[in-house]
C-alpha cells in the first residue's frame, strides 16, 4: 500500500456508514475516463495529479473518503491531504471491491 496515513476503512465498512447515513465527502482519484464509466453516487472527482492544486474544493472539517480503483493511489492522495491538515480515511481495496452499484456518468464535475 503506497502512502502513509492515520485512518482506513474497508470497502464493506465504507458502505455501511453510507448505508447508515453517516456524513462524509467522498473523493475519486482515478483519471476521469474512470469516474465516468463508474463511480460511488455523490463522490467529487479530482484526479491525484490535480490533487495537490485542486484540495480547496473540499469540505475542511468533514471526514473525506479517498477512493480509486484498488486503494494505491488513494494511499498517496490520503498522504497529502493528511499533511494539509484534512481528516481522511483511505477506502482499501478501492472501487475494485466495492459492494455497491456505481454510477456511470456522461459529465463529470470540473
Amino acid at each position: 500500500m503506497a502512502g502513509k496515513f492515520a485512518k482506513s476503512m474497508t470497502t464493506a465498512e465504507a458502505k455501511a456508514w453510507l448505508d447508515k447515513g453517516g456524513s462524509l465527502q467522498i473523493v475519486d482519484v482515478r483519471e476521469s475516463a474512470e469516474w465516468e464509466i463508474g463511480h460511488i453516487e455523490g463522490s467529487i472527482p479530482i484526479p491525484l495529479g490535480e490533487l495537490s492544486r485542486r484540495h480547496a474544493e473540499l469540505e475542511e472539517g468533514l471526514a473525506t473518503l479517498v477512493v480509486c480503483r484498488s486503494g494505491n493511489r488513494s494511499g498517496l492522495a490520503c498522504e497529502l491531504l493528511e499533511s494539509l491538515g484534512y481528516d481522511v480515511i483511505n477506502m482499501t481495496g478501492g472501487l475494485l471491491a466495492w459492494p455497491g452499484d456505481l454510477t456511470a456518468s456522461s459529465s463529470r464535475r470540473s
